[in-house]
């Protein structure tokens, strides 16, 4: 575990504008190439950071995360657009001019130093006397709980314990915005689950502005107190883990996010009476304040056609003719996956649109464990999981 150090406020960087965004960026774009082969990395991307905030950058590879993290660490220059740093303009600002620390994917540490020296190694650069810079090392050391493996180089220890040599190196630093470069990604999968949980306890007891990219989903949502998903260059929507989760705004973030069930339907009805109209025939009738999403807000017009999305754990599955947890329609199952503590179940309706269900293992619908390719079932949901999406 790392430690969870008392906050100090005497410790705690001093920035102009305390209350103020930490990062600010404003309509950065860059392009790279020429005009002929020109690609847009990162597209018009306006966003701010709070002060002692989480925040992740998520998105698939070749989105721009990892480019805007760059341009704001310094080792980018923006085509287009200005950042500020606790309310400082560092467009043009050399990276090492700036009150931020970024920890690479691949850590970038020096196999030939030891771990004590490996740490120190940006302290080189500052006028410490030689009693307060072992200090600091000893601290930055002792927070990541690396105390005795100081002499070690880095190919004597853990992959684990590399990835906290980086962050000690970068925390003795003391920046006021630490930049992490998807630094969990070549952990094992219950280290990294493990080095999730310390990194936020470490983040919350530092008080340090964290901005952090990643392409894992479930690592964001854990982590991070906001959400950027990236998409071609852009923001696609930002906002809480569940926000982002629970009410996906374009398909792009409903499917990066788990929603692999998008239904285009019709509105049919009047008044308080209105339903979506499926493909297959057939409907689902809304709940009265409508559907949950981005366009939720403008009245749904009879005839107007609406994409949704539905989650595979809002779905359920019954034996036909039983009792339904909602409105529905007979599918007919076509693949069972387990996968120890749940199973998926991909099933199609009449009009051949292919649905997948997310059925908790031991839950309340215990006949599914006999069903077969080829049955038959009753696919049902509560309306109000049922979220609109806008227009990519």
């Amino acid at each position: 575990m790392l430690r969870e150090p008392s906050r100090d406020p005497a410790r705690e960087p001093a920035t102009a504008g305390a209350n103020g965004p930490s990062v600010e960026v404003l309509g950065v774009s860059k392009r790279f190439g020429g005009s002929s082969a020109e690609v847009v990395a990162v597209d018009d991307v306006s966003l701010a950071v709070s002060r002692g905030e989480f925040f992740a950058l998520l998105g698939p590879s070749g989105c721009g995360k990892t480019t805007l993290l760059r341009l704001i660490a310094g080792l980018e220059a923006p085509s287009r657009g200005a950042l500020r740093i606790a309310g400082r303009d560092v467009t043009h600002l050399p990276a090492h001019r700036r009150p931020v620390h970024l920890v690479f994917q691949h850590y970038a540490l020096f196999p030939h130093l030891t771990v004590a020296e490996n740490v120190a190694f940006g302290l080189r650069y500052q006028d410490l006397p030689r009693g307060a810079r072992a200090s600091r090392i000893a601290e930055a050391v002792a927070l990541v709980r690396l105390e005795g493996l100081e002499g070690r180089r880095t190919h004597e220890i853990s992959g684990g314990q590399r990835q906290r040599v980086a962050l000690a190196r970068a925390l003795v630093l003391k920046p006021q915005v630490l930049l992490l470069d998807e630094p969990l990604a070549a952990l094992d999968r219950r280290l990294r689950q493990q080095m999730q949980g310390e990194l936020k306890a470490l983040q919350r007891n530092l008080g340090i502005t964290f901005l952090f990219v990643t392409h894992d989903q479930e690592e964001a949502l854990a982590m991070s107190d906001r959400v950027a998903v990236m998409s071609r260059g852009r923001v696609e929507q930002l906002g809480s883990p569940a926000e982002v989760y629970e009410r996906p705004e374009t398909p792009f973030v409903a499917e990066f996010l788990g929603a692999e069930n998008l239904v285009t339907a019709t509105i049919e009805g009047t008044g308080g009476a209105l339903l979506l109209r499926l493909p297959s025939g057939a409907g689902i009738p809304l709940p009265p304040h409508g559907l949950n999403g981005p366009s939720s807000c403008h009245p749904l017009a009879p005839g107007e056609t609406v994409r949704c999305a539905i989650r595979p754990e809002r779905l359920r599955l019954a034996a036909p003719g039983a009792a339904a947890d909602g409105p529905g329609f007979p599918v007919t199952l076509e693949e069972r996956v387990y996968q120890g503590a749940s199973t998926t179940w991909v099933v199609r309706d009449a009009a051949g649109a292919r649905f997948v269900v997310a059925e908790p293992s031991g839950g309340p619908h215990p006949i599914s464990a006999g069903w077969r390719h080829g049955d038959s079932a009753h696919l049902c949901w509560d309306p109000r999981h049922t979220v609109l999406l806008r227009d990519e």
